[in-house]
């Protein structure tokens, strides 16, 4: 027999196969439950995709009500503008601390309860007509699934293990490249992909080595201190084929590859005092900005010259302009329009193909963030106040609202699995949806 040329048996031959069908069920097992887990956290700035998109099940339901969303436990904290971190069983909350240290606080999941805490100086002072906003830590932290890195106030990114918070390296971009110390802090959100994290810190915007820290690149440098520091946080996509990152600075949106940090193509931004503060989004292979001061643009980007360059720039061409101006909301895109809160305070509708404006509310507070899932948009005003919209370009359609604090809300919402988590100035609430039906109704 074959299995004889090979000095195997019958039954050696049959275990063996066994073992690889096990193991090749094991591996899908593991595949299966490693995507289930993405959909169920919430690892980063606007979450898993970047995009303010959540997943789609369970399917959120009609009402923010008490007996829809109940109040799960809370954690009282220091200040901080950070969006909470999600993983499968823990939260991380940044905090800043008797104003001259910056503190990670673990969390169960379950309960709330502190599993680790890592801390380091972070003493700073914005200038006096920013004090309306604090000094206090305002990036939001990126999770990979083995570490959590951290962007403070002093333009100093902390790489910490998740498990226990013991810290892996730092880097402190001033003493590094001799840069500025920025006027109003970092604020950019690190982005990780693969083995390295990105962050517009510095006075530009870096790529590192995720194990070590080392600087790979450093590009779009810029003077640092009152007008170069950024305020956005940077983006990956591929748009006319072409992978890169979107990077807006307080000048500038630009496309930047991501092997040689080299600038793709660039666009000129207008805004006051360089207030470009969202993160652009992109539909299509057009990308959408908008800016205090400034207005709104559309611009379509397309690939000139050799089309099978690797490294070939980019034409951006302003598809259209209004006058309408955002300020530090980020948008999302929900079929071909775009929902965007904006400086005066009103919240909009606009037409992604043409720029038309398809309806504008009356004033609501000074901040939004935005998450959505299909038509809905869960939206958390600064105030306090967490409302549910049906996305509807005929007309502004609030489905239910809430009061869920009395301290102000800045920091973004983060929403996966059943459970949304609200951080506040002064803590960390959770709640849970109740047990939805297909329809998104909640049963009582």
């Amino acid at each position: 027999m074959i299995f004889a040329r090979f000095g195997l048996t019958v039954a050696t031959f049959t275990k063996a196969l066994v073992v690889m069908c096990l193991a090749h069920v094991l591996a899908n097992a593991a595949t299966t439950v490693l995507a289930t887990d993405l959909t169920a956290t919430w690892p980063q700035w606007r979450g898993p995709a970047r995009d303010g998109q959540a997943a789609a099940t369970p399917v959120w339901p009609n009402r923010v009500d008490e007996a829809t969303l109940a109040r799960k436990w809370r954690v009282e904290l220091g200040p901080s503008y950070s969006g909470p971190i999600v993983a499968a069983d823990r939260v991380f909350v940044t905090e800043t601390r008797g104003k001259k240290t910056e503190v990670v606080q673990t969390l169960s999941r379950v309960d709330g309860k502190v599993l680790w805490t890592a801390e380091w100086p972070g003493a700073t002072s914005v200038p006096f007509f920013a004090w309306e906003n604090g000094d206090w830590i305002r990036a939001t932290p990126a999770y990979d699934g083995e570490s959590l890195f951290v962007a403070g106030m002093r333009d100093v990114l902390v790489c910490l293990d998740a498990a226990n918070g013991k810290e892996r390296w730092r880097v402190d971009f001033v003493a590094r490249f001799k840069s500025p110390l920025p006027t109003f802090g970092c604020v950019s959100s690190p982005l990780v992909d693969g083995e390295h994290v990105y962050v517009q810190a510095g006075s530009a915007f870096v790529k590192l080595n995720k194990r070590t820290g080392e600087t790979v690149w450093r590009s779009l440098q810029d003077s640092g201190g009152m007008n170069g520091s950024a305020f956005s946080s940077p983006m990956k996509a591929t748009i006319a084929g072409q992978p890169q990152f979107l990077v807006q600075t307080r000048e500038k949106l630009a496309g930047v590859n991501e092997a040689t940090g080299s600038e793709l193509w660039s666009q000129k931004i207008e805004a006051f005092r360089g207030m470009n503060i969202l993160t652009p989004v992109v539909f299509g292979d057009a990308i959408f900005t908008s800016t205090y001061g400034g207005k709104s643009w559309l611009f379509d980007l397309t690939k000139s010259g050799d089309v099978t360059a690797t490294d070939k720039r980019m034409s951006v061409t302003e598809r259209w302009q209004n006058k309408t101006q955002g300020y530090m909301s980020t948008p999302i895109i929900i079929d071909g329009h775009i929902y965007t809160h904006l400086k005066n305070q009103r919240f909009a509708c606009i037409e992604l193909a043409t720029g038309k404006e398809r309806w504008v509310t009356t004033p609501f507070g000074k901040y939004w963030s935005l998450v959505a899932q299909g038509k809905k948009i869960l939206a958390l005003d600064e105030r306090g106040d967490l409302l549910l919209i049906n996305a509807n370009p005929e007309r502004f359609e609030l489905l239910s609202q809430r009061h869920v604090s009395d301290s102000p809300t800045w920091a973004h919402l983060a929403v996966c699995d059943n459970e949304v988590f609200i951080r506040d100035l002064k803590g960390l609430t959770a709640h849970r949806w109740g047990a939805m039906t297909a329809a998104g109704d909640s049963t009582k």
